[in-house]
């Protein structure tokens, strides 16, 4: 039986330790309010790969390659209560993690 109400919280960023304290973060708050989380999730990793000539003028054929990886989680929190939702704005989560919240 699915909950009533539930918070998807989306969770992205470059590096993996500081989306991973993040994680923690948030569920040791769901838990200190008694509510169910389910997560988290590992989402797959999007690979944006970026092709760069090496010199325009001469070697023509010699290019660099870039490549950013960006990490996702998902986090399901179950039966939120209005207590939980105040610990988790009081949360202070590192600027380079993206955070979507979705009721």
């Amino acid at each position: 039986m699915a909950p009533k109400q539930k918070i998807r919280i989306k969770l992205g960023s470059y590096w993996v330790r500081l989306i991973e304290d993040s994680c923690k973060q948030i569920t040791d708050a769901a838990r200190t309010t008694s509510a169910k989380t389910m997560g988290p999730v590992l989402l797959p990793i999007k690979k944006r790969i970026y092709c760069v000539l090496k010199s325009p003028h001469v070697h023509k054929d010699a290019r660099f390659h870039f490549e950013i990886r960006t990490h996702q989680r998902l986090i399901d929190i179950l039966y939120p209560t209005a207590q939980m939702i105040d610990s988790l704005m009081q949360l202070d989560l590192p600027t380079e993690v993206d955070v979507e919240v979705k009721l």
